[in-house]
């Protein structure tokens, strides 16, 4: 006899899940962090250039590699990529600790985020590996909601080391974090190199070299590699370039090298035997629209939250701690409704729950945008401040878990490479992007930073409506199958991740409709 067992409303408790979220917390408070203690360096290292390079940097190093990495994840094995991506950012941790001067700096952010890349690839593999079912979804969740939060929560944390301990401090925090994450993860993780679903470590690899034919699954695809990194690398010298001085010929090339680069590595993947990018995969509309909606939320969280805390403290006049503390009431709605949004797509349409929360996203943005003023009391904005960040929550954690339930289990790392490339680059262009509406309506003095934030915010609230689009169009209830069930005590072992000869994904279940037709002919 089976009883039903009482939905969870919380992950299972483990070492691997804490690692996981607290790591990854560490990785996205440094995407926020600097940008508060940026009129600090600007004043002591940067001389006339400009520091907002210090966080375009290290989130576009970080998108450049993590995709490779989390290819690399699935055949060389989770513990020591994420062991070395926590030495390597505590490390660079240190070396922007004592950076002289802001070409130093710079070159320190881009080896913290080639470890922050380390740590973000292997987050959610480690996750798919230790849990299944309800509780898989949940745990990714609450991974998703921590870390979401973390970087709106950066802010307060970032204002209070800036004016006590002076600009260094928001680097030299990592260095005692890092030690006890890397203390942790070389108690917690497993040493087999776990590459399928939960408890299934060592058939997951038996699994990869069966669909990629022996030797080809263990080969890397280093050019398609170089291609991303040049192209992305292009990309950020055009992102960092002042906004004021003309078009040069040096500008031209360098556009030139970023398409010519991004175009040679898609026709690369399309060839490689074990792509960097399965472009296969981004033919599931369900599969391209979370990922749309990944890059999405990253433009509208980081993006937007740079430009507000400068309304705070330039337009109403609060120091960086007074800043930081108004960001709170989206951290707290944060964290409350990623756990709603990850129990919603259990019984809910996993389009509908992640287009409602972007709608109610979008309302904040909105709503902001008609409420500041020069002399707009701080009070007036908790609620938008609390909508935006339910509104995230609820769209953000299910695009996790919808990501890895139309993938097949050894791709998992590729997919967290992806997803983690579309965050860091969604941050890194939602900043520049938005800067350049900022500086078109922007300025000095408070009026002027209260319009540019306006501007921000009322495109920000635009981009929200596309992402309600994007997310009812393609992530629709018959393009995701339904969630495995949690391994029962007795009975069979659940079928939805069973492999098939040929098949690209889990097998479709009943849920899926026209497509369901394999589940349904086993029952």
């Amino acid at each position: 006899m089976s009883a039903r067992q009482k939905p969870r409303r919380l992950p299972p408790f483990s070492g691997v899940l804490v690692l996981v979220m607290a790591s990854t917390g560490l990785v996205v408070v440094d995407l926020t962090i600097v940008a508060i203690g940026l009129p600090l360096i600007s004043a002591d290292i940067a001389d006339s250039a400009s520091a907002e390079s210090v966080v375009v940097t290290y989130m576009v190093a970080m998108g450049a590699l993590t995709q490779i990495v989390g290819s690399l994840s699935d055949r060389w094995g989770r513990r020591s990529l994420f062991l070395a991506g926590i030495g390597v950012f505590t490390l660079s941790s240190l070396a922007a600790t004592a950076a002289p001067d802001l070409l130093w700096l710079n070159i320190a952010r881009v080896a913290q985020g080639a470890g922050a890349a380390a740590i973000m690839a292997n987050g959610i593999p480690l996750l798919a590996d230790r849990y299944a079912g309800e509780e898989r979804d949940l745990a990714i969740g609450a991974w998703g909601s921590f870390a979401t939060a973390a970087g709106l929560l950066a802010p307060v944390f970032g204002g209070v080391l800036a004016e006590t301990f002076g600009w260094r401090a928001v680097f030299a925090v990592n260095l005692p974090l890092g030690a006890a994450a890397w203390a942790l993860a070389v108690r917690v993780l497993p040493r087999a190199p776990g590459t399928g679903g939960a408890g299934a470590s060592g058939t997951g690899a038996a699994r990869q070299t069966g669909a990629s034919g022996g030797g080809a699954a263990r080969r890397t695809d280093w050019l398609g590699g170089l291609l991303l990194m040049l192209g992305l690398g292009a990309a950020t010298l055009l992102m960092l370039r002042p906004g004021e001085t003309p078009w040069s010929a040096r500008d031209t090339a360098v556009l030139v090298t970023a398409c010519a680069a991004s175009a040679a590595f898609l026709a690369v993947q399309l060839r490689a035997p074990v792509p960097t990018l399965e472009l296969r995969m981004f033919a599931r509309p369900a599969f391209s629209g979370a990922m749309l909606a990944v890059l999405l939320s990253r433009v509208l969280t980081i993006g937007g939250s740079v430009y507000l805390v400068l309304y705070f403290s330039d337009g109403l006049g609060m120091s960086p701690t007074g800043a930081g503390l108004l960001m709170t009431p989206i951290f707290l709605a944060q964290i409350v409704m990623g756990m709603v949004g990850s129990k919603l797509i259990g019984t809910r349409p996993p389009g509908l729950v992640i287009g409602a929360g972007y709608a109610l996203k979008g309302v904040g943005f909105a709503a902001l945008a008609l409420l500041i003023t020069p002399g707009t009391p701080w009070w007036a904005l908790v609620v938008p401040l609390l909508a935006w960040g339910a509104g995230g929550g609820i769209a953000g954690a299910p695009v996790m878990a919808v990501a890895v339930r139309v993938t097949a289990p050894e791709r998992v790392g590729m997919v967290a490479g992806t997803v983690s490339t579309l965050a860091s680059l969604g941050a890194g262009v939602g900043t520049a992007a938005l800067g350049a509406v900022f500086a078109l309506r922007g300025g000095p003095g408070a009026e002027a930073v209260t319009d540019g934030a306006r501007a921000v915010l009322g495109v920000s609230a635009a981009l929200a409506a596309v992402a309600v689009l994007v997310a009812v169009t393609l992530i629709g209830p018959r393009r995701v199958p339904g969630r495995a069930p949690a391994p029962a005590a007795q009975g069979p072992a659940p079928a939805e991740r069973r492999p098939v000869p040929g098949a690209e994904g889990p097998v479709p279940t009943a849920e899926e409709g026209d497509e369901g037709d394999s589940s349904r002919a086993r029952t």
